[in-house]
């Protein structure tokens, strides 16, 4: 069973239809909406963890940009510059899902895309704006 977090951007026309449902009837994927931003007639966005067979996954991902809905790896929108970062912790401390870590050997920030959930929580709490996030 593979897991796959998917940054997926509805059309305007697209945010009413049942697009999870179809991945859940159609697919007999499991997803888990971990952040959703969509309005009706508006664009919208959604960071969606889907679990199921790797093919199967590869095969909703095309039904999905067939209906007109982009789909992207998650966490590409998220950015550290390294140049403004004093690595002061601030951000690993309301990191709730433990996506950012400072490494105890080497005093590093460590970011691991595959826990975060994209709720903006670090972004808030960097004093040195160091880093950013578009969702």
């Amino acid at each position: 069973m593979a897991k796959r977090r998917l940054d997926l951007t509805f059309p305007p026309r697209q945010a009413t239809k049942p697009i999870t449902y179809h991945l859940v009837k159609d697919f007999d994927l499991t997803p888990n909406i971990l952040r959703a931003q969509i309005q009706p007639g508006q664009e919208g966005r959604m960071l969606l963890e889907v679990s199921g067979p790797r093919e199967v996954i590869d095969q909703a991902v095309e039904f999905l940009e067939g209906e007109g809905v982009a789909v992207h790896a998650a966490a590409s929108d998220i950015c550290l510059d390294e140049q403004q970062c004093v690595v002061c912790g601030l951000c690993t401390a309301v990191c709730r899902p433990g996506a950012l870590t400072l490494d105890q050997d080497s005093a590093e920030l460590v970011f691991d895309k595959d826990k975060c959930v994209y709720c903006e929580a670090c972004v808030v709490a960097c004093p040195r704006r160091a880093i950013t996030l578009t969702f």
